[in-house]
């Protein structure tokens, strides 16, 4: 009798449950059927504090009513649920860097804000001296595939204070490389992946030509039409010295092109990521 009600008991737990199980060496992800619940801006267009405010001219940081941060192991323990509340409603976790170094605090991240409803995505720090292919062959193994993520995130900027890699490729291998990682990238997670880059990046290799992309562009100190022309853009991040409850110490602070409406769409558009036009 015991026995069978064992198997009955098993047989009830694995109908209502799919278990997926995804190892690497960062984390461990259980992902179930559910769907997972969103948190959208209950908060319209907050004003964060900053420690090194700039004196916004024309449309400001807060014009815009959604807003998010990013995150890698140096803002270290991270009270997610405070930050939400706060106002924050996305966030982009580092988690790979190169084609063997993976952020120490990407699991605990990832894990966190997926707690509190929070809705996140993986970025990779490219590294010039490894071919593109092994790194996105790296972030795949250190990233789960999520269908709740937000697409990932290709993070594009020159390294002057590497000690390991000086290199500045000329612009054409430089999109070049690009294309393959934001390729191999897609193909595995169904997802059209984002470019995060600043502004001489953008500049030195003519990345206007890879309009194709989502664009989350660095301006801390004009609009990005000040800055990258009219490039289109989806995410902008506006400081690195902003104050979020829930940070210790600096943060990120980065504002979504649309409206709450649009936000959400856009979130739950699936395998199609669309660039949204800056309001």
């Amino acid at each position: 009798m015991k026995r069978i009600v064992t198997v009955l008991l098993s047989l009830l737990l694995s109908a209502c449950t799919s278990v997926d199980y995804n190892f690497t060496e960062a984390t461990r992800t259980i992902r179930t059927e559910r769907k997972m619940t969103f948190s959208y801006p209950a908060v319209r267009a907050p004003k964060f504090d900053d420690r090194k405010p700039h004196d916004w001219n024309g449309k400001t940081p807060w014009h815009y009513p959604v807003h998010g941060t990013d995150v890698s192991k140096y803002q270290g323990t991270v009270d997610w649920k405070t930050a939400r509340d706060s106002g924050i409603s996305f966030v982009f976790i580092k988690a790979t860097e190169g084609g063997d170094r993976a952020d120490e605090r990407f699991a605990e991240h990832w894990a966190g804000a997926r707690a509190v409803g929070l809705p996140r995505g993986a970025y990779h720090f490219y590294y010039f001296c490894r071919p593109a292919i092994e790194q996105a062959q790296w972030f795949i193994r250190n990233v789960p595939r999520d269908p709740d993520a937000l697409p990932p995130v290709l993070d594009m900027e020159w390294n002057h204070l590497s000690p390991t890699c000086k290199k500045r490729p000329d612009a054409a291998i430089v999109r070049r490389e690009m294309k393959i990682f934001l390729d191999t990238i897609e193909r595995h997670y169904g997802k059209r992946p984002i470019i995060y880059t600043t502004i001489d990046f953008f500049d030195d290799n003519d990345l206007r030509r890879m309009q194709e992309y989502p664009f989350w562009l660095r301006s801390v100190a004009g609009h990005p039409n000040e800055k990258y022309g009219e490039h289109p853009w989806t995410f902008w991040q506006y400081t690195g010295t902003g104050k979020v409850p829930g940070i210790k110490g600096d943060a990120d602070i980065n504002v979504f092109a649309g409206s709450p409406e649009q936000w959400r769409t856009w979130v739950e558009g699936g395998k199609e990521t669309q660039t949204i036009a800056s309001q």
